[in-house]
């Protein structure tokens, strides 16, 4: 039998990307835990409560996190059960809806944060406080960037 270790990584940029990304997601989820969310969650919470309005439509919500409506709808619908977000009538046109951060979920993010916080600054330490933000520019960036 072959040893595993001795595949060769493919230099794609995008496996690298996801690569890093789950092995990240997998750190905050464990920093995470004691609150019971998972990073995906914080951070649907986290943009909810930074929005102008407080009360971003479903559109603009998936615009934000960067996903389709359909993945974000996946993403909310536990949140939701939990009653940590409501999805209501869109005030400016009834057609839309609108994600609200409850009295729950604004409870559960604040407490969720200093977790999260902790979970910064352990990557920060380990990456450097330059190099971090360097790379979250970056990655933004490439977020940005039309194919």
């Amino acid at each position: 039998m072959k040893n595993r270790a001795a595949i060769p990584v493919l230099p794609c940029h995008c496996a690298s990307l996801r690569k890093a990304a789950r092995h990240l997601s997998q750190a905050y989820d464990e920093a995470l835990a004691p609150s019971g969310l998972r990073i995906t969650q914080f951070s649907l919470l986290a943009a909810i409560s930074l929005t102008q309005e407080g009360e971003p439509t479903l559109r603009e919500l998936a615009e934000t996190m960067g996903m389709d409506r359909s993945t974000l709808g996946h993403n909310l619908r536990p949140l939701e059960r939990e009653h940590l977000v409501s999805l209501e009538t869109g005030r400016a046109d009834a057609r839309s809806r609108s994600v609200v951060l409850t009295p729950q979920g604004r409870e559960k993010l604040n407490q969720a944060a200093p977790l999260w916080r902790a979970m910064q600054a352990r990557f920060e330490a380990g990456y450097g406080k330059g190099p971090s933000a360097s790379l979250r520019a970056s990655l933004l960036r490439v977020a940005g960037m039309p194919f």
